[in-house]
């Protein structure tokens, strides 16, 4: 049996040859990289040779691990081809399921990293901190603003409530939030967000749109409805509290009259990102779930929409001439922005780099609760 008492160690590594719009956030090991080649491969030659190593090296490595995590990971004869153990695959699954679902936390970390040693070698670079809701479309625009303005943004995934409190407490200077078109001014999510939103103090800058919905595993069933998920047959993957997508399902669930604890996972499963929402679907860990296009269509797997919704940026009002602003605005505005959202699926640009009004761009805006 594989021992429980096993220690982990993370290190980083510097890559001279990497360009500011093509670095990296990858949790790599070596281990995984030989199960994963001895797993499309079928032998431990084959495995060898894509990985460009010998027989040798690769048989002698498998060895060691097996020694280090005492158990076998591959059973072979003579004959027959390799394949890994039944402890190998599931270590194998889990490790992936474990990279998906951190690499969000992981960009960021490199992110926070590219920011110190940038500032340690020009200190004129520009800094711009951002806490925003988690979204395929942002790293993109980091990228662009890093290779192309000098600006490098230190971007921090979190739920848009997180986001916006962050901005509030001074721990950023931009806040990413997003909010359904058409929202009604008695939903949750536009309960929730309108009380952190300071009129005169804040500014709102347009940025792009995108679409959400469904997603679960093709050639199976799906809910024909929020009301149906209290049927109990499907386990749902939700959203972390406090997350924008978390708010737009806790509405539709009230909507439909169906309690949380009545859908099977809404409580207990829960996910920080969208790609990982569709990786829990896509291992069966989940049958269904609810997120972005694009993070459905990056793991293979079927959508369906259910609103589109406007995501946006918020600083103080302050900032907004300061030169990282004035630089992330132009960004925004420029074709290469509109270029790489094109490339997404369900997303679009949106009054990109424009600064707008709370009162224009909310038409929930401002709080219609009786005045005491």
């Amino acid at each position: 049996m594989p021992t429980t008492r096993r220690g982990i160690h993370l290190r980083y590594t510097f890559e001279t040859a990497a360009t500011p719009g093509q670095q990296r956030a990858e949790i790599e090991n070596p281990l995984f990289d030989l199960l994963s080649a001895v797993q499309a491969e079928g032998s431990i030659s084959g495995a060898a040779r894509a990985l460009d190593s010998s027989y040798r090296h690769a048989w002698g490595a498998l060895k060691h691990w097996e020694e280090v995590l005492g158990a076998p990971l591959v059973l072979w004869g003579q004959g027959r081809h390799a394949r890994l153990t039944p402890f190998a695959q599931r270590l194998l699954w889990a490790e992936r399921q474990a990279r998906v679902r951190m690499r969000p936390h992981v960009e960021a970390l490199r992110a926070e990293l590219a920011r110190v040693f940038a500032l340690a070698d020009d200190a004129a670079l520009q800094v711009l901190e951002i806490f925003a809701s988690h979204d395929l479309g942002l790293p993109q625009l980091q990228a662009l603003a890093e290779e192309h303005d000098g600006l490098h943004i230190a971007l921090r995934f979190a739920g848009s409530q997180e986001a916006l409190r962050a901005l509030g407490e001074g721990r950023c200077r931009v806040a990413g939030f997003h909010v359904a078109q058409g929202a009604a001014p008695d939903s949750v999510m536009v309960r929730a967000l309108r009380q952190l939103l300071q009129p005169g103090a804040h500014q709102l800058i347009g940025s792009h749109w995108r679409r959400k919905g469904w997603i679960w595993r093709p050639g199976e069933e799906r809910p024909a409805g929020i009301a149906a998920l209290g049927s109990g047959r499907w386990r749902f993957v939700a959203r972390q509290p406090a997350s924008g997508t978390r708010l737009l399902t806790d509405h539709l669930l009230a909507q439909a009259g169906v309690a949380p604890e009545q859908v099977p996972g809404y409580t207990t499963h829960m996910e920080d990102t969208h790609v990982a929402v569709a990786a829990a679907i896509a291992s069966g860990a989940a049958d269904v779930g609810i997120g972005i296009e694009a993070a459905a269509a990056e793991a293979g797997l079927a959508f369906a929409p259910l609103v589109d919704e406007n995501y946006y940026l918020l600083c103080h009002q302050d900032d907004l001439e300061t030169p990282p602003l004035l630089a992330l605005r132009a960004r925004l505005a420029s074709p290469a922005w509109a270029e790489a959202l094109a490339r997404l699926p369900g997303y679009g640009v949106q009054q990109p780099g424009d600064v707008l009004s709370l009162t224009g761009a909310l038409p929930w805006w401002p709080d219609m609760r009786p005045k005491k």
